[in-house]
């Protein structure tokens, strides 16, 4: 429960309403002319862009973990409909009109408006056709320094939220300003590449206007009120997974390096201490969105979201929704390494046995009011995308290793890993094993589609549904799909989600094209 925890708290009491900046999307706005006329309101309202960041990730977990080989839904055998929303995703086949695709894009882009407005107040200013950001001159009196550090945080933010956009939807709406309602009607979505233009702007002034604090300093009473906004070390980070998202990986190993050689992050030495809430913001995390307990609207839900459901209180105060079941081969892979314990629980034996994720479970004191963060960069994570970045190589395979130890897992060798297909597959399942449950493995998949010669997320998800048939599809409701027409749906347009229907029908001004396949 560290500063920034407290930060949010002290927006949601009343200052800035800050935690009303989506439930009240537009007119928690209004006055946005007359207010952030100093650096204290404008830092206010960059604050309640941090607390945005927690509305996208309710769903977000749908979109890449239940579509990933990672996890399945819960109650195939329900007619619930928001079970069968969740069916639906896990199967490559959501509704245009779901309303749990429209939750999260609407949080988004609410989000992306905050941060805009915070820019746009700093005088930054973005040409979409050159792809260049430059700080005009502004009236508010703040320092330089106050400046382009606010700003940084704010690209940080912005380019955070695009990032998922692009790789969940493809191509969509680049607003980069704030805009009224009137205009909206007047954009259309743009190409995948624009998108990253603005990513890549961003992140690459983030990380070079944020201070270059080490973790070290920033974890020291003299700077402490900076733990848990965005820092260089994390637009660095981001930035190298866009750029290997890109396979421009040679433009990703300097900024990772740097972040190895002079962030001052490190690895715990267990798993266990990365998750722990009594060691929040850690060495390990370079960014996470934050969560706080005690019935003030900034908890987390993801403890109660993912106990098994019927449990009553024996796993967690107030019973599980029973949300995000582990796949079985992601329990089996897991056998004998010590991070399983932290990433999968079980309940009960044999056909009523229950396994379910554990990696955000802490005692809770009310429903859906969890202290736990949610990592978004963590330095294991730099580390094996350095070894991403690198290759196969020596050098990259000790990468590899620097995150086994502690999983209790022997070395790999150049003998072990004697192709280049061995290395790149040994590198999936130890992202896959090292970041369940944190949304990642979806866009690794994806990333690695394109990037490796040997990981297929096509095939994977083919393989996935062929080792979950028996025991899970099979027992869908009818019509119960074969196992064929399961596999025939993982092609490469169903891979995006669909641009929300009432985008595409509201606009009485444009034609929005929906994705292929919707």
């Amino acid at each position: 429960m560290k500063n920034i925890k407290y930060i949010l708290l002290f927006c949601s009491l009343g200052f800035l309403g800050c935690k009303k900046t989506i439930d009240l999307y537009p007119q928690s706005n209004i006055d946005t002319k007359n207010f952030y006329a100093n650096t204290d309101e404008v830092r206010s309202a960059l604050t309640g862009c941090y607390n945005g960041m927690q509305r996208p990730l309710f769903n977000e977990w749908m979109f890449t973990e239940l579509r990933s080989d990672n996890s399945k839904m819960g109650a195939p055998g329900s007619t619930a409909s928001s079970n069968r929303d969740l069916s639906d995703l896990d199967m490559f086949i959501p509704a245009t009109t779901q309303q749990q695709i429209y939750n999260y894009w609407l949080a988004t882009y609410s989000n992306i408006r905050n941060a805009n407005i915070v820019l746009e107040k700093l005088g930054v200013v973005y040409d979409p056709a050159s792809g260049i950001l430059t700080f005009k001159d502004i009236t508010i009196p703040i320092t330089e320094a106050d400046r382009k550090q606010l700003a940084g945080e704010a690209m940080f933010i912005r380019a955070y939220h695009y990032f998922n956009l692009v790789r969940l939807f493809g191509g969509v709406f680049l607003v980069h300003k704030d805009i009224t309602t009137t205009e909206a009607k007047t954009m259309n979505r743009v190409a995948v590449a624009d998108i990253y233009k603005l990513i890549e702007a961003d992140l690459v002034n983030a990380a070079a206007n944020l201070k270059m604090q080490t973790y070290g300093q920033m974890s020291s009473p003299a700077f402490s009120a900076d733990l848990g906004r965005a820092t260089r070390w994390a637009a660095k980070g981001l930035l190298a997974k866009v750029y290997l998202t890109l396979n421009r990986k040679a433009e990703a190993v300097p900024h990772l390096q740097d972040i190895i050689n002079s962030s001052g992050h490190s690895l715990r030495p267990t798993y266990t201490a990365v998750f722990s809430i009594g060691e929040e913001m850690n060495s390990e995390i370079l960014f996470a969105v934050r969560y706080k307990a005690g019935g003030l609207g900034l908890g987390s839900h993801f403890g109660n979201t993912f106990a098994p459901l019927g449990t009553g209180s024996t796993i967690i105060n107030g019973d599980g929704d029973g949300l995000n079941y582990p796949t079985a081969e992601l329990d089996t892979l897991t056998n004998g390494d010590l991070r399983k314990p932290n990433l999968i629980g079980v309940t009960g034996t044999g056909t009523a046995a229950k396994w379910y994720v554990k990696k955000y479970l802490f005692p809770v004191t009310q429903v859906d009011d969890g202290e736990s963060d949610w990592p978004v960069l963590r330095y294991a994570d730099i580390l094996l995308m350095m070894a991403e970045a690198q290759g196969y190589s020596q050098p990259s395979i000790d990468l590899l290793n620097s995150v086994r130890p502690r999983a209790g897992l022997v070395n790999y060798t150049m003998d072990s890993l004697s192709t280049v297909a061995r290395f790149e597959n040994a590198l999936s399942e130890e992202r896959r094993i090292e970041f369940a449950f944190e949304n990642q493995r979806w866009f690794d998949l994806i990333r690695f589609n394109v990037t490796m010669t040997t990981v297929t997320a096509q095939q994977r998800m083919k393989d996935h549904f062929a080792d979950e048939y028996q025991s899970h599809y099979r027992t869908y409701l009818p019509p119960t799909p074969t196992l064929a027409e399961l596999q025939a749906l993982v092609v490469t347009d169903r891979f995006l989600l669909p641009i929300p229907q009432r985008e595409i029908d509201t606009n009485t001004q444009l034609v929005i094209p929906q994705n292929p396949s919707y």
